[in-house]
């Protein structure tokens, strides 16, 4: 029996090049030159291209693909994503900004997000997109915002369902939850939407984010769409948007396996035949982060010291959780697991040791990595944190203890 510790799943989105880690078929050092600087945040295109790719070869075609800009909000990336997807996700003003910049249209936008403000409210309807309300009050709130403004809102309603995607890193439905209306609320507020002035088109029901196990979703999107059919009996004119949300996790930790999208695809094959019988007038809509942009990302720092304390060895860098909260493990783990992490300037370097590489905060809870294997690294090698296209450095405290803001580059 193999008691071995288990192992990240094989990081191969990128080539090697003279030994050296290349996004985008560039050698890491001229990257950093591009960049100006290290540390700094790199996503390559062509990774994404291949989610895409993957997906549309699995997924039915008529279900249509939404990027959540939250995952990568980067104005580059946006700007690609929206080319090759069919619609994107916001959750801010400064969200809806981006993605109208794009110039996709508008009823291909989705705001989510509960305590939206009124000047939130007054955009989106300016600009058409599709509102989903977290609650009645908020409805209330959109109507007089249409009022105000002349503009028939368009909306549809976030439902919190009684179930929860299992094995999700992240719930987001099942129990007391501050996103949506509970899926025993929705006819009230169906009857009240009727008497608004308000474009309602659909459902939005997300249950989960992060998640590893294709059956999990599956049975997800099952329980979504039966419970989109029963709440569409009350509904007051028919469906025409179902967005099921998304949940598709990448690896990250030792253990972790990728996801297998070929049952996921063959079960909303069905499900989607089903839809078009129940539903005919609903598009149908997959909305995803991390899954499209998070494989596609590096977290990339120097060595600026070497340590060692005590019979440890310290890689000191000059990055840390105030780029990279994830990575650190205070962004949601309970307990903190390594991210894959490479000497991006060492790839075929053969010498192997465990360190610890930390950033330069005055805290300990300055990880990037804790007792790992790697090859041995020295001052001014570069280093790289696989698996940080999503949630990355917008998700990160920049402004701690003063530290300069970093670029993104995209490739």
């Amino acid at each position: 029996m193999d008691k071995s510790p288990p192992r990240h799943a094989p990081m191969n989105r990128f080539p090697v090049v003279d030994g050296q880690l290349s996004p985008g078929g560039v050698p890491i050092r001229l990257l950093a030159a591009r960049a100006g600087t290290t540390p700094f945040y790199v996503y390559d295109r062509s990774v994404m291209d291949a989610q895409v790719a993957a997906l549309r070869q699995t997924l039915p075609d008529s279900v249509h693909l939404h990027y959540a800009i939250k995952a990568n909000p980067m104005p580059a990336v946006v700007q690609h994503l929206a080319r090759i997807t069919d619609g994107l996700d916001v959750a801010s003003l400064g969200e809806l900004q981006v993605a109208l910049d794009t110039g996709i249209p508008s009823d291909h936008i989705s705001f989510a997000g509960p305590g939206k403000s009124d000047a939130e409210l007054a955009a989106a309807t300016a600009a058409g997109v599709i509102v989903n309300l977290e609650s009645i009050h908020e409805m209330e709130r959109l109507a007089r915002a249409g009022e105000r403004l002349g503009v028939r809102p368009v909306a549809a309603i976030r439902v919190n369902p009684d179930f929860e995607l299992k094995a999700s890193g992240m719930k987001m439905s099942g129990g007391p939850k501050p996103f949506g209306i509970d899926a025993e609320q929705v006819p009230q507020a169906l009857q009240r939407i009727a008497e608004l002035d308000i474009d309602w088109r659909g459902f939005h029901i997300f249950s989960g984010s992060q998640n590893l196990r294709a059956e999990a979703i599956i049975e997800a999107q099952r329980k979504t769409l039966e419970l989109a059919r029963r709440l569409a009996e009350s509904a007051p004119a028919p469906m025409r948007w179902l967005n099921i949300g998304g949940g598709f996790g990448i690896p990250y930790f030792p253990g972790d396996t990728p996801l297998s999208l070929k049952p996921i695809g063959e079960h909303l094959q069905r499900l989607a035949a089903d839809a078009a019988a129940w539903l005919p007038e609903a598009r149908l809509v997959v909305e995803l982060g991390r899954f499209l942009v998070g494989e596609a990302g590096l977290y990339v720092c120097e060595v600026i010291d070497r340590k060692v304390s005590r019979d440890k060895t310290f890689l000191v860098t000059n990055g840390g959780l105030h780029h990279h909260l994830a990575a650190s493990g205070n962004f949601g783990q309970v307990i903190r697991k390594n991210y894959p992490v490479a000497v991006a300037t060492a790839m075929n370097r053969p010498e192997q040791e465990t360190v610890n590489v930390v950033g330069p905060l005055c805290t300990p809870l300055d990880i990037l990595a804790a007792d790992m294997t790697l090859p041995r690294a020295e001052i001014g090698d570069l280093i790289a944190i696989y698996q940080s296209g999503a949630y990355g450095l917008s998700a990160s405290p920049q402004q701690f203890l003063s530290h300069p803001h970093i670029p993104e580059i995209l490739v």
